[in-house]
């Protein structure tokens, strides 16, 4: 598999994941906690793919591996988000 198959290939899935973000976010209840929850896991797990989408138009090395690390970051915080929700079911 080339960079560039890889790159696409990636996108996709994080298209995806954003997808199954939103469909969960949908199902957590409508109380005030879990409006924060969703928002906060809606936004840091949605912008995981437009911020890879964003590294694959990186100008240099060095503004790939910046960008980079704003996406791992973006999933980092999803993750944290998943942890809380899964810890209060």
């Amino acid at each position: 598999m080339t960079n560039k198959e890889f790159a696409v290939q990636l996108e996709k899935r994080t298209v995806m994941f954003a997808i199954d973000i939103i469909n969960l976010s949908v199902s957590l209840p409508n109380t005030t906690e879990a409006l924060v929850l969703r928002n906060q896991l809606t936004k840091s797990g949605t912008s995981i793919g437009a911020n890879y989408r964003e590294v694959n138009w990186s100008r240099s090395p060095r503004d790939f591996k910046n960008k980079i690390k704003i996406s791992l970051g973006e999933a980092s915080e999803t993750d944290y988000w998943l942890e809380i929700i899964e810890e209060l079911k």
